[in-house]
């Protein structure tokens, strides 16, 4: 049976059948499994942030007058005469969905209504966030996420 509210249980059935915990050892497993993996999320969307910011930004610097590529990896077309396709591009776009599947799998285990695998989730989500997302050299950047996590 799947519960609808919050319950407080060491028998949970997390994303998969086949994960069920029955005693306090494998739901302690269970609950450091999602706290690391939640710290994993917020680890990853710093790196995919990063790695936008390095792709977008000015990709020529100038040197004794002359234009130097600072990314030569980046911005390699994979099209030639398109954009659309760089390697910064696609590569962004491999780290959004990596991310986003984290995020989602983060909350379908939420989503299990159990409240210490939600404590763990948020808490690890915090952590993350306090480890790698806060730093003083934060910069604001707006970024369409559809997920509900972070």
């Amino acid at each position: 049976m799947m519960h609808m509210t919050f319950y407080w249980s060491r028998n949970v059935t997390l994303l998969f059948s086949s994960w069920q915990t029955d005693s306090w050892i494998s739901y302690a497993l269970t609950l450091l499994a999602c706290f690391i993996f939640s710290i994993f999320y917020q680890y990853m969307e710093d790196r995919r942030l990063r790695f936008k910011l390095l792709s977008t930004s000015a990709a020529s610097t100038t040197t004794n007058g002359t234009a130097v590529d600072a990314t030569p990896l980046l911005n390699k077309k994979i099209i030639a005469g398109s954009s659309r396709w760089s390697v910064g591009r696609v590569a962004g776009a491999v780290l959004f969905g990596i991310n986003s599947a984290i995020g989602y799998f983060l909350m379908l285990a939420v989503m299990s209504f159990n409240g210490g695998v939600f404590v763990a989730i948020v808490v690890g989500l915090a952590v993350g966030y306090l480890l790698f997302r806060s730093g003083d050299d934060e910069q604001v950047v707006v970024v369409d996420n559809p997920c509900a996590c972070a």
